[in-house]
């Protein structure tokens, strides 16, 4: 099924699919949260988009991180929620297991944004455990 999008939004979409860089990337992002804001575009139209720069970001650098109004947007604010405690439990990764399967997002993009994320808390001095299958830590 195709959802229609409004012109403004076909406007961004084209402005992502010519993007080279991340910061635009990010530029862009939040230009669409401008618009939701003042409610001139739909959020779900943002969140189409935002799925779209998360793609085109995955595309220029695999390592890079945009916050963008998207379903990967919505999962890593998820997971900043069990990381802050500087450990993610069984029981929160099977919640994020379940969160991943209703957004339609892969093993693989967790990894990479679990990933990401350890490395930036690390930078930051703090420390992350993962609990892991037996209930010790990795």
């Amino acid at each position: 099924m195709t959802v229609r999008v409004s012109r403004r939004a076909r406007r961004f979409l084209r402005r992502i699919q010519k993007s080279r860089e991340i910061p635009d990337l990010q530029v862009i992002a939040n230009e669409i949260q401008n618009e939701v804001d003042a409610r001139n575009i739909s959020y779900e139209e943002a969140n189409q988009l935002g799925n779209q720069i998360q793609n085109r970001a995955d595309m220029i650098d695999v390592e890079g991180l945009v916050y963008a109004i998207s379903d990967r947007d919505t999962y890593r604010r998820t997971l900043e929620i069990y990381l802050k405690d500087g450990l993610l439990t069984r029981t929160e990764q099977m919640l994020l297991w379940d969160e991943r399967r209703k957004l339609g997002l892969t093993q693989e993009e967790h990894d990479r944004l679990i990933d990401k994320l350890i490395a930036l808390y690390r930078s930051q001095g703090r420390s992350i455990r993962i609990q892991g299958p037996s209930g010790g830590d990795s």
